[in-house]
This record gives C-alpha cells, structure tokens and sequence, in this order.
C-alpha cells in the first residue's frame, strides 16, 4: 500500500500545490449473510487490504476539485450547483456533500486526489469504500463529531437519493467499522454490531472474479425483495408480530407452506436458513472450527443458487472448481448475483495449486480468465497522515 500511498499524495501535492490529510478507506468482502440485509437480519463482512487512499485539503470557498488516479480525469463543481457528471464517479463524491449539506451542516468545498486497489466491480464495494471515506474526511475536517454509524449512513443515503442506486447499508459499514483480523456481524435491524476473530495464519481468502458485471442484478435484486415481503404479508395473518424475514423461524414456514406459492416460499426459506447459518457461523470463529465455517459457505451457495436462485454459470463454475482443490475449506458467490465474484477459504499450501486449477477449469469452460485476488481482513477508516492542520 506504501506506493499507492506515495503516489497518492505527490499527485495532490503537484496538482493543487498543497499539503493533503491522507486516509485510507478498504473495500469489503462478505463471508457469510446473503440477501439478509434488507430482510432486517446478520450478515458477516470485513474490511479488507484492499484500499481506496483519499487526499485532502479544505478549500475557503464553494468549489470542489477533485482527481481520479486511476482514470486521469479532473471534476470541479460548486456546492451551489451540485449536479450528475458523465464520467459517474464524481456522483459518488458529490452525493456525500450533498447530503451533509441537506442536514444543515455548514461545510466549504475541498481539493481532493484518490485512487486505488480494490478492483472494479467485483463485488468488493469500491463505491462504498469512496463514500464512506469522504465522509470520513468531512466529519474529521469540519469537527461535525459524528460518529461512524452515521457516517455509514450518510454514505448509503448518498448512494440512494444522488447515484440513484438502492443498496444497503452493510458495505459503507463494514468499511468504516473494519478490524485487523476480525469480522463484524451486524444486525441489520438494530445496527449494531459484535466483532468475531478472523486471524488464522494458515488460512487465506480469495476473491475469484468471473468478469460478468451484474447486469440483472439490480431488477431482480428488486424482484427478491418484493418476493420476500409478500412472504411476510402471508405470514402476518397468522402471527401478526411478524415485521420481516427476521422474525421467521423454519418451523413457521412449514405450518403454513400450502399458502405459499412455490417460489415464494422458496425465498423465504432461504432467507431464514441463511439468518441461520450466520449465527452458527459465528460459533464455529469463536470455536475456531473452520471446517464447519466452511461447509456452511458451501450450503450458503447451493441456496442462493437454488433456492434463491440469484447465481450464474459462471459463478458456479468457479465454486465448483474451486470446492474440488484440496485444502479449499468453503467456497461461494459473493454479492447480490448474476455475476460478479466468489470468495473462498483455503489454506495457505493450497493457494498456487487453487489458481493453477480454478483458472484453467474456467478459460477451458468459458473461453475467459477469471481474476483471482488474495485478500486479507485488516482495519476500517483511518487516518495515516495528517498534514493538513
């Protein structure tokens, strides 16, 4: 990270002739907990060592600079004027302030460089990762004292009312809360989280991208959740405490099956077996029982591919390649589906011989090589030079 850092900071300091506030904000990656955010249940992510490095400085005035390293580009607007670009990842930027700004805060504008590691569009929250450390910046600046859940929020409503993109909020959260070593399981409901040990030195996480960008993730993405809360609606007349998926056991479901059509029961089923295996989950990091971690990521997948039924081909191409490598502990898509990426846990020996037949089984089968990424869980948001006083 030494060198992006580095090359963060002298691009600042060249282009706007100033001395930055440097941090450093990771992507994300979910272990465990699919399509069970916006049911009000768990979901188990961590912050990453992949990172997105954000220089700074306040401006006296309106305007806001800002340069993107990784695609050369430059943006300047107004805070007066705040507006959508062509390029799009000004959007990002530009929605934060627009939302400290509808909550009354009085801020200016900044000079600001970034760039980064995480890759694009798999599935590791590079958008999250860009918002939730502008925020960041704002908040430490200004002196607003907000805390991190706030900041989480700011970030996700950013997303949904300025990009237009209606994600929740897990990814802006798991970025700003991250731990070296440990995951975070959230309560999606209450929003409040408990950290678990994730520090194994025999056991590695991959990231495995497929290259399919998820072009139907986001209109199915919107049929789940109807799907689900017709599931709810169904069951409120028989327990009328019920607010979502959350509340739903197993036993529930199968009383009342013959009221439900077949593919909605399905997805509430997979929704309660997936709250489920969060918590046991938990269990087995407390117990440091990787194995039944493991397995429990195998039986996430085979639901969200045939209960749920939001994988690809290719997503099960690269889980069932990667399940048959020696040493591979659990493998499964990652994110909302129909494409993107897996993540797999695999000991340390077993990492060459993984790329070796994971990326051979997936040229051979699709003509593509995947990209295979070596993650690890380190810390959220920080600070890692302050010069701008």
């Amino acid at each position: 990270m030494e060198k992006l850092v580095e090359s963060v900071k002298k691009s600042f300091e060249e282009r706007f002739q100033r001395k930055p506030l440097l941090i450093a904000s990771p992507g994300r990656i979910n272990l465990i907990g699919e399509h069970t955010d916006y049911n009000e249940g768990f979901v188990l992510p961590g912050a990453t060592d992949r990172v997105i490095v954000l220089a700074a400085a306040a401006r006296d005035d309106q305007r806001c600079r800002f340069y993107s390293l990784d695609f050369d580009q430059e943006f300047e607007v107004s805070l007066a004027h705040l507006k959508k670009s062509s390029l799009r990842w000004p959007d990002y930027l530009e929605g934060v302030f627009d939302q400290f700004l509808k909550m009354g805060f009085k801020i200016k504008g900044l000079d600001l460089a970034f760039g980064g590691n995480i890759p694009i569009g798999a599935g590791m929250s590079s958008s999250a990762a860009l918002e939730g450390g502008l925020a960041f910046i704002i908040n430490h600046i200004y002196d607003l004292k907000l805390d991190l859940l706030r900041l989480a929020l700011i970030a996700q409503k950013a997303e949904n009312e300025f990009v237009g993109l209606r994600c929740g909020i897990m990814d802006m959260y798991a970025s700003l809360h991250g731990q070296p070593g440990k995951v975070l399981k959230i309560d999606c409901r209450s929003l409040i989280h408990e950290y678990y040990p994730f520090d194994s030195p025999e056991l590695r996480v991959i990231i495995s991208d497929t290259g399919i960008r998820r072009e139907l993730a986001s209109s199915e993405y919107n049929v789940r959740r109807q799907q689900c809360e017709e599931g709810v609606r169904i069951l409120q007349a028989y327990y009328p405490a019920i607010k979502s998926l959350r509340d739903v056991s197993l036993e529930m479901l199968e009383e009342n099956k013959p009221d439900f059509e077949p593919v909605i029961w399905k997805r509430c089923a997979f929704v309660v077996k997936e709250n489920m295996r969060v918590e046991l989950a938990c269990q087995d990091l407390l117990g440091q029982d990787f194995i039944s971690f493991g397995r429990r990521m195998r039986e996430s997948h085979l639901g969200l591919k045939d209960e749920y039924e939001v994988s690809s081909p290719e997503l099960n191409i690269l889980v069932e390649s990667a399940s048959k490598v020696p040493g591979v502990l659990g493998s499964r898509m990652m994110g909302a589906g129909f494409g993107g990426c897996t993540i797999s846990l695999i000991e340390v020996e077993a990492i060459e011989e993984f790329k070796k037949k994971v990326s051979a089984d997936y040229l051979r089968i699709t003509g593509y090589q995947p990209t295979i990424h070596l993650v690890r869980i380190e810390a959220g948001t920080r600070i890692i030079e302050n010069n701008n006083n």
